[in-house]
């Protein structure tokens, strides 16, 4: 889905049949466990199921479209990957125009390999671009020191643990 596109209740819309858009989504939910480029797309027209409008259709059949164009894109796990954790963190200010609240998005990586990330829409509406990003760091860490002790009960130190941000906001 382009990032200019923006979904918000479209309540002059032409309504579709709510079983077919909830089959379509169920659709889609299976392969973002392996191609998280889909996640946030899926997801922002998952939160419109109970009452789609031809809008949100059109926004979903857009993401199969790009999948039916993209199939060697995926996850790559090599072998010789080193054991360095990394995570990165984002979130936007403001971003759902139907209730104000931000969402928060976070990835990490094994070496060179992706194993993990989350997209949610944050729990309150926050003030600030800092309260913002302040909250997606706390989550982010969250999630960063439970795998950091799941690697340890392995026997593997992987020792401090960068978090990267995006200061282009």
């Amino acid at each position: 889905m382009s990032s200019s596109i923006k979904l918000d209740k479209d309540e002059e819309g032409k309504c579709v049949d709510s079983k077919f858009y909830r089959s379509m989504i169920g659709s889609l939910l299976y392969p973002t466990a392996s191609r998280p480029d889909i996640l946030f797309s899926v997801c922002l027209c998952a939160r419109f199921q109970a009452n789609p409008k031809e809008s949100y259709l059109k926004a979903v059949k857009r993401i199969f479209r790009y999948l039916q164009d993209t199939p060697s894109l995926g996850l790559w796990y090599p072998r010789d990957s080193t054991f360095d954790l990394n995570a990165y963190l984002d979130a936007d200010y403001g971003g759902c125009k139907i209730d104000r609240k931000s969402t928060s998005g976070t990835c990490q990586f094994l070496g060179n390999m992706f194993i993990s990330w989350f997209s949610k829409k944050q729990n309150s509406v926050a003030l600030s671009t800092t309260e913002v990003e302040y909250i997606s760091s706390g989550s982010c860490c969250a999630q960063v020191l439970w795998m950091k002790q799941k690697i340890l009960d392995y026997g593997i130190d992987v020792g401090t643990i960068p978090i990267k941000c995006d200061k282009s906001h």
